[in-house]
């Protein structure tokens, strides 16, 4: 288990001190998929960074299995770190190395044999479809491939977590499933705890089991992602499942209300019966599919006019339905 304690993270300027980090406390549950999601500037790449300690954190605690390793002596950390494996968005390969000796890198600095090395890079390659590509350099692959490739050095020396920084954000939709499905399949074959950084909430939807948003160098909420995209507690994770929610604020003269559809419920022309039951005309002013976990989740986002009653009337006819909703303001 990873555990964080009021960590604090301020870096120094010419301006006076930035504080990219207050206040963090986090606990993450050894095997499952945990997600950090924010908006640019929010402080979640700092945070990943500070949970390896490649940015040491101005004060607080970083425990991995119970053993803090921001009192640990640097030899002994060292040693630690092997245990907790990254990949970044820039993919970061060794451009004169070929893909696998890119992959031997990290048993090379923990003195593995050159043979055992090359053996655990075979089956690393085999494990994220690249065996045929060995013998190539980073510049002769594909975004995706670079991306499988970095995964593979980062599963080197067998870690237990695995930290990924904006792993996807470099790629098209199609190479980023392709590499989602690919972490999956890690955390479940082989137990590697893994934590997601992004500002995709659509990354976190899909493969996480819990998320914590941050905003303003603070956590904001935390919780199971089914929870969140149901009933988001914060204004971040409101923006982030509405991401042009800025634009609603100039549509003027009703009350907004989100609908959440999840199972049989989402079969059922709730929308076109609400207008039927209400007698009143709708807008639409936003609407998608969400995959969560393997369920379709939808999300509507409806103005309603400002007429007297008509909230009133609304609302009962959706708990009526078993519709989950919330006024947005």
């Amino acid at each position: 288990m990873i555990e964080i304690r009021g960590l604090n993270k301020i870096f120094p300027s010419k301006n006076g001190p930035i504080t990219a980090l207050r206040d963090i406390d986090l606990e993450i549950q050894d095997g499952e998929i945990f997600g950090i999601i924010g908006l640019s500037g929010a402080g979640k790449s700092t945070l990943v960074r500070c949970i390896n300690l490649l940015e040491r954190p101005t004060s607080g605690e970083v425990l991995v299995d119970g053993r803090s390793l921001t009192q640990m002596p640097q030899k002994e950390l060292l040693r630690v770190r092997q245990t907790i494996g990254m990949i970044f968005q820039s993919f970061n390969l060794l451009e004169q190395r070929t893909v696998l000796q890119n992959i031997c890198y990290p048993l090379e600095i923990a003195k593995v044999s050159k043979n055992q090395a090359i053996a655990r890079a075979k089956e690393l390659l085999e494990l994220v479809g690249l065996t045929d590509r060995m013998l190539s350099y980073p510049s002769q692959l594909s975004g995706g491939q670079k991306q499988r490739v970095a995964i593979a050095r980062a599963l080197a020396t067998s870690p237990k977590y695995l930290l990924c920084d904006e792993a996807t954000s470099a790629l098209d939709p199609n190479t980023t499933q392709s590499i989602l499905d690919l972490l999956k399949e890690i955390n479940t074959t082989m137990g590697v705890t893994i934590i997601v950084i992004t500002h995709e909430m659509r990354v976190i939807e899909q493969i996480c089991d819990r998320v914590a948003v941050i905003g303003e160098s603070r956590i904001a909420e935390i919780g199971d992602v089914r929870e969140v995209f149901r009933s988001p507690q914060s204004d971040v994770a409101r923006n982030l499942l509405l991401p042009h929610g800025k634009s609603y604020e100039t549509v003027t003269g009703g009350t907004r209300l989100r609908l959440v559809f999840e199972g049989e419920v989402s079969e059922r022309p709730i929308i076109a019966n609400l207008v039927l039951e209400c007698q009143t005309p709708v807008n639409i002013m936003f609407a998608d599919m969400r995959d969560i976990d393997g369920k379709a989740y939808g999300q509507t986002l409806l103005e309603l006019p400002d007429e007297p009653g008509l909230l009133e009337r609304a609302c009962a006819y959706l708990n009526a339905q078993g519709v989950h909703f919330t006024r947005e303001v």
